[in-house]
């Protein structure tokens, strides 16, 4: 399963080759998301489900009508939302809420009530075992809130009823029996990222977690640890960058995890086989990327599609000075820092839609400069190339603008589900399947297209300090703190409120001094 999209998700089956990783067939399903509130992000478990359950039909019917033997399917995987959290009753088999997804906001007073615990308020407290920062984008803070907010879940877990995961265990479970024998697990990359699992150990953490028949399903992986099998980056040092709803840049670290000092998460890239050692990678996370798109279509009606987006870029060259911070859910890598929120700097009355969409994709480019720099001082090697996947690469404006602002090739397949090719390879490799194999000397060579910088590097520069600036206006925007009776005094500006007492003391001052000065007759 491959969730993407912006405002909507999608469900989609492919079916591949595992000789020559051909895609013989797929289908999609869309899948609504609701927004309850501001900042919330939701979807309905059920749906989700269904969803799977018509992707596999549909892709079966136009297996048969080309004419393919379905029984020649030999193993499925899965890929999913990493972070996107369920809760549901294991003895009916029901979910006891909607899917919190991922980059959803709600949990924001949670984490700073946590950060607040830890000595010295330091939210990279839980960081040498989880490789993680506490934050809103984890599924262990969604848990916590679920069992805080939600009665019904609050009341399962004090029965013993509760079953939590992620979305590859709720689809795992429920297809392989649900409430009668159905298998509760995941992967090790869906665990790293729920702040409750040891990276070192490859374990459950019991201190963290205190603290807060048919085709075997034989491959599991988290969307972005998928996408990097899919772009074959075995070796230490590769990397790719998915762009998608967020934008998600992976690099591999080997066996060994490497521990971020500017900003980035440490995860568990893959795991391909129960005796086979782990291997890590550096990530750094974009919340809001391919979800730009959207809002410019649905919230402010600049566009229709994401086509005409390009269009209207194209159109100008340039941002005429404009830039766009989309920090609709706070910043995410390097900054981690939710209170930040959306602006748009360096408007003129020259300033038109066309400009607008211009510095939307530059804001892309900017957020994925950034990790990349990040990464670069992290690993102390530069990136000399960088390769990309997802649904946003088809835009080739983008992609030119990405190799402009990193100042390096950016190199795009011409297969472009990678994530699914990654979960196909996963379980067309694992034990008792075999029949994929992925030594690098069997792997299919895949086609691809390579986007050259074409402006100069002092261009480059100067645009990128420029967003580094608006990104600086962004910061501490919002934050959960209570005022008092839902009003302001005027002198909780400590500024303003020495203004007024000095503007006070000066009138009362004069008004003393003229009554004690005697009047000069003589004018």
């Amino acid at each position: 399963r491959q969730l993407t999209g912006n405002k909507n998700s999608t469900t989609t089956e492919n079916v591949f080759n595992s000789k020559t990783a051909e895609l013989l067939s797929h289908h999609q399903v869309e899948i609504k998301q609701s927004f309850p509130k501001e900042g919330w992000v939701e979807e309905d478990p059920k749906e989700i489900l269904q969803s799977v359950y018509e992707c596999i039909e549909r892709t079966c019917e136009k297996l048969t009508q080309l004419n393919i033997d379905i029984s020649n399917i030999k193993a499925i995987g899965v890929t999913n939302q990493r972070e996107t959290t369920l809760v549901w009753d294991k003895e009916t088999g029901e979910p006891l809420y909607n899917a919190i997804v991922w980059l959803d906001l709600r949990t924001q007073s949670t984490v700073e009530r946590l950060i607040n615990k830890t000595p010295g308020r330091n939210k990279n407290h839980l960081k040498h075992k989880t490789g993680l920062p506490i934050s809103t984008y984890f599924s262990a803070v969604k848990l916590r809130w679920l069992m805080d907010n939600v009665d019904k879940v609050h009341e399962a877990v004090v029965s013993h009823r509760a079953m939590f995961g992620t979305v590859d265990s709720w689809l795992i479970w429920c297809l392989t029996g649900g409430k009668s024998g159905g298998v509760h697990c995941t992967d090790v990359t869906n665990a790293s990222r729920t702040m409750l699992f040891n990276i070192h150990t490859m374990d459950w953490d019991p201190e963290l977690c205190k603290y807060d028949s048919c085709i075997p399903i034989s491959g599991c992986l988290g969307d972005q640890s998928a996408a990097l099998v899919g772009q074959m980056c075995f070796k230490d040092g590769q990397a790719k960058n998915t762009y998608g709803t967020g934008c998600f840049l992976l690099r591999n670290t080997g066996a060994k995890p490497v521990m971020s000092d500017h900003g980035l998460l440490t995860t568990v890239a893959y795991k391909l086989g129960r005796d086979k050692p782990a291997c890590y990678a550096l990530e750094g996370s974009v919340a809001i990327a391919g979800a730009v798109v959207r809002w410019l279509q649905d919230n402010l009606g600049i566009i229709g599609s994401s086509e005409e987006l390009e269009k209207l870029a194209a159109s100008v060259g340039t941002s005429y000075g404009c830039y766009f911070v989309p920090a609709f859910s706070g910043l995410y890598a390097p900054y981690w820092e939710p209170s930040a929120r959306g602006i748009i700097c360096g408007l003129t009355q020259f300033t038109n839609k066309s400009h607008l969409a211009f510095a939307a994709l530059e804001a892309v480019c900017f957020q994925t400069r950034e990790i990349l720099d990040a990464m670069n001082q992290d690993s102390g090697i530069p990136l000399t190339q960088l390769q990309v996947d997802g649904g946003m690469t088809s835009n080739r404006l983008l992609m030119q603008l990405q190799a402009d602002i990193l100042c390096i090739p950016v190199v795009k397949p011409s297969m472009p589900e990678t994530t699914a090719l990654g979960a196909a390879m996963a379980a067309g490799a694992a034990e008792g399947v075999s029949v994929w194999s992925l030594n690098p000397e069997d792997l299919s060579e895949v086609t691809s297209e390579k986007f050259e910088p074409q402006i100069n590097p002092e261009e480059s520069e100067f645009r990128y300090a420029r967003w580094k600036k608006a990104v600086e206006k962004s910061m501490n925007w919002e934050t959960t703190e209570p005022v008092c009776n839902g009003e302001t005094s005027i002198f909780s500006s400590v500024p303003l409120g020495f203004y007024i007492m000095g503007s006070m003391l000066m009138l009362i001052g004069a008004k003393y001094i003229s009554g004690h000065v005697p009047c000069d007759k003589s004018e």
